[in-house]
């Protein structure tokens, strides 16, 4: 059964916290809030409100937490307008989370959160996994940023109440934009974990199609891609076939690896088509004319050749991913993220929504100082995407870039 987003019915906008109780309660007030919002950040509000007009609505008290929330009115539908400092569903105050929230990116345990902040293991989970209903790709990618031609992907193999499982992974600019569970490595199965990726895109701009994808050599991979994008080229991942020399012939056979690796590197550098695919010829050549080079050594390189279109299709894409480096470094904090929790025990559902929370937070929360500074400022993967962020505070931010796209389920 297809599930469909419910209606989007919540805007957040940025918000004082001392100025907001006199703008909610005068209604002139906020209407000339919301009108310089419409102006300044037309994305955050529904498309046909500038066209149609809005009527204000009643104003409600939060039961949870005291806070008033007026609500409006565009074409016969209500909308709720959430001020940025409170939490999805009046769960809780910003300021009281967020620095438990930005612990997780170092997965922090949720017993370790409950000794410093208080509270209890089942509030700060739900509190993350609550992230996991926004739209990874609308949240991330401001609706002024084109959406990125070239990608990377890949299955993470975890497991979910001892059975195993994956995670299939979408990545570009340094940012997770597609992450999604599936029970099996089969052609089905990708190509709906890939498909949340696909249907999320599709939301910000109907007519996406990405120019390239960089992957491993899996079949079910490829075809689930090709059904979601039937016009994206495949470009397979060069770093695979060193991966696989290397983790079989580096101990073993060391002298011959390291001649082989210098030369298989050496095809990678070569400037153009044909220069990559004479250099791979006579590395071809040299395999052959070594008597004692074992096998594990000489398959990879025979089938890098008899695939080189797949490699070779890169030159004709200025700027896509020859090989996985970037999906990788992403994947090392989803692997330890994973190592850490012990992987998941509850629902499938639940750990889909644990993983796509897990991913927002990858992409809103603060780099390294080192880094910032290297990026002039910038903060998180997602500010350097985007060039600007909404708000100084990273969760204010992140629940601004996610006005009308939280989802009951994910597509």
């Amino acid at each position: 059964m297809k599930i469909h987003p419910r209606e989007k019915c919540t805007i957040c906008l940025y918000f004082e916290t001392s100025t907001y109780p006199d703008i909610v309660k005068d209604s002139k007030k906020f209407r000339q809030y919301l009108d310089k919002n419409l102006a300044d950040f037309p994305e955050l509000l529904p498309e046909n409100m500038a066209t149609t007009g809005y009527q204000m609505k009643d104003c409600r008290k939060s039961k949870k937490l005291g806070t008033l929330i007026r609500r409006i009115s565009i074409a016969n539908k209500s909308y709720s307008v959430r001020p940025s400092f409170v939490m999805p569903y009046m769960t809780a105050w910003v300021s009281d989370v967020e620095k438990a929230l930005y612990l997780r990116r170092f997965d922090v345990p949720f017993y370790g959160l409950v000794e410093v902040f208080g509270r209890n293991a089942m509030y700060w989970y739900r509190l993350e996994n609550q992230l996991g209903r926004n739209s990874v790709v609308g949240t991330t990618i401001h609706g002024n940023t084109a959406l990125p031609i070239h990608l990377a992907a890949d299955e993470k193999h975890s497991r979910r109440g001892g059975e195993k499982c994956f995670i299939a992974t979408t990545v570009a600019n340094d940012c997770i934009l597609g992450v999604a569970m599936a029970e099996n490595a089969g052609n089905e199965a990708l190509t709906k974990a890939y498909g949340t990726f696909a249907e999320e895109a599709k939301r910000i701009e109907p007519s996406y199609n990405p120019e390239t994808v960089n992957i491993d050599g899996w079949a079910a991979t490829q075809n689930a891609w090709l059904a979601n994008f039937p016009n994206i080229m495949i470009i397979l991942c060069f770093l695979h076939v060193f991966i696989k020399i290397r983790d079989r012939a580096k101990l073993k056979f060391r002298e011959l690896f390291l001649e082989i690796s210098t030369k298989l590197w050496a095809c990678y550098d070569a400037v153009s088509k044909k220069s990559f695919s004479q250099r791979l010829r006579r590395l071809l050549e040299w395999c052959d004319s070594q008597i004692d080079l074992p096998a594990v050594m000489v398959e990879p390189i025979k089938k890098l050749h008899k695939n080189r279109r797949c490699y070779t299709a890169a030159y004709d894409h200025v700027g896509c991913h020859r090989t996985s480096n970037m999906l990788d470094r992403l994947m090392q904090r989803m692997d330890r993220h994973l190592f850490s929790t012990q992987y998941f025990h509850g629902s499938f559902d639940a750990a889909n929504l644990n993983i796509r929370g897990w991913a927002l937070i990858q992409n809103f929360t603060p780099s390294n100082p080192m880094t910032v500074k290297k990026y002039h400022g910038k903060k998180s993967p997602t500010e350097r995407l985007n060039g600007f962020a909404y708000h100084d505070d990273w969760l204010q931010n992140l629940l601004i870039s996610a006005s009308l796209k939280d989802f009951r389920q994910p597509p």
